[in-house]
């Protein structure tokens, strides 16, 4: 009976890592993150479904759009460049459809070290799951409904 119970706590604790956020389209979304350590050398916010997976990586005080997917570019951000509390919360601007996915936060810890490779080989210190709902009015549907009348 105990390994059954241990297994359940276990599932809980995988289950609240998952935060699941729904915005309307055209929002700014805020992607929430936290790292234990203070001491951050690189920041890693991907989406495993995309190619290139990167959303942002950012190691050596800024941002690395070399390894960025291009649907991302000039669109996201650290709520915190300063990295201050370990807080590498992310900002998405102009939310869009095409954004929904599920969303994996790695923190490289320690002092920055310059390397080649941008892989944070490590768990994600969290998981969202982001959802973008609701209608955009498109001018062309709202011209064409107005002939129709």
């Amino acid at each position: 009976m105990a390994p059954v119970l241990l297994l359940l706590v276990l599932l809980a604790e995988a289950a609240s890592d998952l935060i699941e956020v729904t915005m309307d389209p055209g929002d700014d979304a805020t992607l929430p993150c936290r790292a234990a350590d203070s001491s951050i050398r690189a920041v890693e916010w991907s989406r495993p479904d995309l190619q290139p997976d990167y959303v942002l990586l950012y190691r050596d005080g800024r941002p690395d759009p070399y390894h960025q997917h291009l649907s991302f570019r000039d669109r996201v951000d650290l709520v915190d460049r300063d990295l201050k509390d370990g807080d590498v919360s992310l900002t998405l601007k102009n939310v869009n459809i095409n954004d929904t996915g599920t969303y994996e936060c790695r923190v490289a810890p320690g002092v920055s070290r310059r390397k080649k490779r941008a892989v944070i080989d490590s768990e994600p210190i969290r998981i969202i799951r982001l959802k973008v709902t609701g209608e955009v009015v498109s001018l062309w549907v709202f011209f064409y409904r107005l002939q129709v009348r």
